[in-house]
């Protein structure tokens, strides 16, 4: 995914040779430098993939709990059909109810 954007890897910053010219940088400072480039996209590399393994999961359990409050809803919804307001199907409605309402706080982020 960011591979696509990045120009350079690590290997190809470390294996670069540049030309020496009368004038030109002190190669011991242009290494150093180079040096502290390479850790950083290396670094920048493990947290992106860290980053991304954590997205997947995140997507895994969201797409869990949508799944769940779905099916809860639609229990719902037929027991509502069916009932017509009976006395025993209200609790077993409200404590339903209570179940996706939690659900949907931890799918939504919704605070009551």
């Amino acid at each position: 995914m960011y591979n696509e954007k990045l120009f350079l890897t690590p290997q190809e910053i470390l294996d670069k040779e540049f030309k020496v010219d009368a004038k030109g940088y002190r190669p011991q400072e242009v290494d150093k430098f180079l040096d502290m480039v390479i850790r950083d996209y290396t670094e920048f590399a493990s947290v992106i993939k860290k980053l991304n393994n954590e997205i997947k999961l995140l997507s895994e359990d969201n797409a869990k709990l949508k799944a769940e409050y779905r099916k809860l809803k639609s229990i719902i919804d037929s027991a509502n059909e069916s009932s017509g307001g009976s006395g025993k199907n209200n609790f077993n409605n409200v404590d339903l109810l209570k179940r996706i309402s939690n659900l949907e706080k931890v799918v939504y982020g919704k605070e009551e």
